[in-house]
């Protein structure tokens, strides 16, 4: 617990020294390249005392570190420190080994979502629902097609003959969520609209946006486990 602390801690602090738009601009300048205090200033029309005030700021948080130029010894070289800003992320979820996605019949949004794990991770992924349809639904199957997904037509399931113990539970419908309340429980929940109800290739083509853009931000941080 006081290490999650001193974690939330680092990053409030970094967050706090990226708030100030001057020095996001410095951020941005030392991206790509290492700068003088006096190029920065140069580069940005800031005052110099302006610019050393900043810096310090950023140095105190760790975004940034000084090193003496090995040509004139009195000229100072900012660098910015990227570790810091990938600081700026969640901590990872640890003891990830295999995903689940549950909706309510596992015909479409859970078969998408994990089509979609196994083809951005490599790791192991299933799909289940609370009351699972008899076969997927066929918009479901042909928006996999256009996206060169493998999705099994006839592979729905029910979370009581899939879920593992120490499996990570997504609920990708508001109904799993709220209806999973007792041991098997989603760990997480992605309020993904229902294309069923509107039933039309565009509603299908959106639902698997969204779970391609969410599967793409979990990703990083459960498969720096065991998950592949």
């Amino acid at each position: 617990m006081e290490t999650e602390l001193a974690s939330l801690a680092e990053r409030a602090r970094i967050h706090a020294a990226l708030g100030d738009p001057a020095r996001l601009a410095i951020v941005d300048a030392l991206t790509l390249g290492d700068a003088s205090p006096g190029e920065i200033a140069h580069a940005l029309d800031m005052p110099t005392n302006l610019v050393a005030h900043h810096v310090k700021v950023l140095t105190d948080a760790g975004l940034v570190v000084r090193g003496r130029s090995e040509g004139d010894r009195r000229r100072t070289y900012l660098r910015l420190q990227p570790a810091a800003l990938s600081a700026l992320a969640p901590p990872p979820l640890a003891g990830v080994h295999r995903v689940v996605f549950v909706c309510t019949h596992n015909s479409a949004r859970s078969q998408l979502a994990a089509a979609l794990w196994r083809r951005r991770t490599d790791g192991d992924a299933a799909s289940a629902g609370t009351r699972p349809a008899p076969r997927v639904h066929p918009r479901a199957v042909a928006v996999a097609h256009r996206h060169a997904l493998d999705l099994d037509p006839t592979g729905t399931a029910h979370v009581d003959d899939v879920v593992r113990d120490d499996d990570l539970i997504v609920a990708v419908c508001d109904n799993a969520h709220e209806e999973l309340t007792g041991p098997i429980r989603p760990r997480l929940h992605w309020s993904v609209p229902d294309p069923v109800r509107v039933d039309t290739d565009e509603a299908f083509e959106a639902a698997y946006a969204d779970l391609a853009d969410r599967v793409d931000r979990l990703a990083p941080a459960a498969t720096s486990g065991d998950t592949r």
